[in-house]
């Protein structure tokens, strides 16, 4: 198998697996009771919590665990709401943001909020000049998510931080690393960002694991889930210990040499850019500067049909974002494409395992695709 779809999720290396078993297996304790495989079990996490706090460039204590990356969108922004109850009902985000985000900012919106949707440009990017225009003395919450899923675009992150900060706004700002996490630099204090969501399977970790790092500025987050008062009264359930641990041994690997692989992932998406463009009727969708994603068109050649072929040939890639489920992107939508080469995107992105071998594999299955299947759109 050809494994071409890092961007959805990544495989898991073996000493990850290994970690989460022996917990399984070995430190099983609920760390919140009391007797000693209870609390070896609250050592594990607080432990762990410290390895993933160092790869992010936090405080330990300003890191919460979550189930996922879509929990921690949910929890940033309602709690941005909440503590700035009071100065507005006004969000601001982007049009291409994950759906975690835009499906949160469309029930509040049913809900009497007011959200402006930032469009990017053709090529897929952002400005702060927009996050500028749309500000408002009720804006209590700005949403922009670091490094875009799809086109792997880089956002202004830092530059809305400091806008926000000169316009001496009271809006908090939330970012969603999800996909820029240990690719693109993401020190929360250097991006001058309130939150920031996280997720273990981008970086090799397991699914069903996510953090949320709440800065100085977030007082008294106000809890998404209440319960038994876990996370230091944050976020209530029971701690998921092996998925915990899963990630501090992913954060640790991937940041063994990181430089290296996101130096390889860059080398590998050149070749690639490179090699795709040769054939005839491909074409770049986007100028994303992250390192793992590239997003093209076969143009007129429907890429469910090709996703779908280069599957059964064992080449895994994806015409989008794994959420769409094979319709049209919101992203793809937003770029204003004409309809062939909005029908033709593709997404291919990388990891630090992803070879020059696997670009010629694709490269050869989509030549042989356009000599078998007629245009379709």
């Amino acid at each position: 198998m050809i494994y071409l779809d890092h961007a959805a999720t990544t495989p898991i290396p073996q000493p990850v697996a290994d970690e989460m078993y022996r917990v399984l297996t070995q430190q099983f304790g609920n760390p919140s009771s009391q007797y000693p495989m209870g609390q070896e079990a609250k050592k594990l996490v607080e432990g762990c919590r410290a390895v993933i706090a160092k790869a992010v460039g936090c405080q330990p204590k300003e890191l919460h665990f979550t189930s996922c990356g879509t929990e921690s969108d949910n929890w940033a922004i309602q709690a941005a709401l909440w503590q700035n109850r009071h100065v507005g009902r006004h969000i601001i985000t982007t049009s291409v943001e994950h759906s975690a985000v835009l499906e949160t900012c469309r029930a509040l919106e049913q809900q009497g909020y007011e959200v402006t949707y930032l469009k990017p440009d053709k090529t897929g990017h952002i400005t702060v000049q927009q996050v500028g225009e749309a500000l408002r003395d009720d804006t209590a919450v700005v949403s922009v998510m670091l490094v875009n899923n799809e086109t792997g675009c880089v956002f202004p992150v830092a530059e809305t931080a400091r806008l926000l900060k000169e316009r001496r706004s009271r809006a908090l700002l939330h970012t969603d690393a999800v996909q820029g996490f240990m690719k693109v630099p993401c020190d929360p204090r250097v991006l001058g960002v309130d939150m920031m969501s996280l997720s273990a399977h981008k970086i090799g970790g397991p699914k069903g694991i996510g953090a949320l790092y709440v800065g100085p500025a977030v007082r008294n987050i106000r809890p998404l889930l209440h319960g038994g008062g876990q996370e230091e009264g944050t976020r209530s359930g029971t701690e998921a210990t092996a998925q915990i641990a899963g990630f501090a041994k992913a954060a640790q690997l991937r940041g063994e040499g990181l430089e290296e692989k996101l130096a390889h992932m860059a080398q590998i998406k050149a070749y690639c850019r490179e090699k795709l463009l040769s054939l005839d009727g491909l074409v770049t969708v986007g100028q994303g500067e992250a390192p793992h994603i590239l997003m093209v068109s076969l143009v007129g050649y429907p890429s469910a049909n090709v996703v779908t072929d280069l599957g059964e040939q064992g080449i895994c890639l994806s015409a989008g974002s794994a959420c769409h489920r094979g319709k049209l992107s919101h992203v793809v939508t937003a770029l204003g494409l004409d309809k062939r080469t909005a029908g033709g995107v593709l997404r291919v992105s990388f990891g630090p395992e992803t070879t020059f071998a696997d670009i010629d594999a694709l490269y050869e299955a989509l030549l042989r695709h356009k000599n078998t299947r007629f245009s379709m759109l």
